[in-house]
């Protein structure tokens, strides 16, 4: 499919987000036989989740294996997500390694027809306040699309630095997978009083669903769904638990589903990303396995998933 013929919304990445329809989506990639990367396969995963309800698609992010994609991989798995989409909902995907990698993927993506990226922590280093605020400003500089700032591990800010950001000119949001909500609260109401309500914040902790609540509370409303990969049902059925205040579902699902499944992901490291791809291999659709260094669940835990998938879709019966 030529980009040119793609019907693309012209209203900004910022509008599309901030009342969010449904989930956001973060694709796995798929792997074919052989090693290489499968996009029929991953055009069909990404058409999938956003006919199941999808608010928008985050292609080649950490569910999406970026590290382990060449420059090239990741190009084209960026412009099949933006085909398999056809402008139904927008297409974010990441930049991220040492800020020259970082503006070279961002430009991938532009050129790739995304319609904003996901800054990931730059690669390894540990940098001040200052040196991290200069890398983010400068992929915000080298496209015309707009930028959400993820915080982890080695890319923690802090209120005055996020102000910042928020004052950098293409720079629209922050996502969050640090956790720390006393951070959280001081870095929206800094941020309100320095440079007004626009910025956009999303809860990305691993099953964000479990914290959703708290961040809720925040005012933070956006959130990233790897469940939503390989079990839609179950995410919608949260994501509309969350916005209606249906506490008694929110509670059935985390109970019965969620917070399992988190005690899951967390017997094996790198399980974040290969449980749920063993998970969308289970719904019938063959993604392949994660590349190296990360590994396949071990065979029990993988039973053990597929327990899981069979009592959370029990528990959306329970309602009808």
């Amino acid at each position: 499919m030529d980009l040119g013929e793609l019907v693309t919304s012209a209203a900004p990445l910022a509008a599309r987000l901030e009342v969010p329809s449904g989930p956001l989506f973060f694709p796995v990639t798929a792997y074919g036989p052989d090693g290489a990367v499968d996009l029929d396969a991953y055009r069909l995963h990404v058409r999938r989740g956003v006919e199941a309800g999808a608010a928008a698609v985050f292609a080649c992010c950490g569910t999406g294996e970026f590290h382990a994609l060449t420059p090239e991989e990741f190009a084209s798995c960026v412009r099949a997500a933006v085909e398999a989409t056809g402008g139904r909902v927008p297409v974010v995907a990441a930049a991220g390694h040492g800020t020259a990698l970082a503006v070279r993927s961002a430009r991938l993506a532009e050129d790739a027809g995304a319609d904003g990226l996901l800054a990931m922590p730059p690669y390894l280093v540990r940098a001040g306040q200052e040196g991290l605020l200069r890398h983010y400003r400068e992929i915000a500089a080298a496209t015309s699309l707009p930028v959400i700032v993820y915080q982890r591990d080695n890319a923690l800010f802090t209120p005055e630095t996020v102000v910042g950001l928020a004052r950098t000119d293409g720079i629209i949001g922050l996502k969050d997978g640090h956790g720390d909500l006393d951070l959280m609260q001081r870095t929206v109401s800094a941020v309100r009083a320095a440079a007004g309500g626009d910025f956009l914040y999303f809860n990305g902790l691993p099953t964000a669903e479990l914290t959703q609540s708290a961040y809720r509370a925040l005012g933070v409303t956006l959130y990233s769904s790897a469940v939503f990969c390989f079990v839609p049902e179950i995410a919608l059925a949260c994501h509309t638990a969350l916005r209606t205040g249906d506490g008694a579902t929110l509670d059935r699902l985390i109970d019965g589903f969620y917070r399992p499944f988190a005690d899951l992901r967390d017997q094996g490291p790198g399980y974040a990303v290969s449980l749920v791809k063993a998970g969308v291999r289970m719904r019938g659709l063959d993604v392949g396995e994660v590349r190296p260094p990360l590994q396949e669940p071990a065979g029990d835990h993988v039973k053990q998933l597929a327990h899981l998938i069979e009592r959370g879709l029990a528990l959306l019966q329970e309602d009808k």
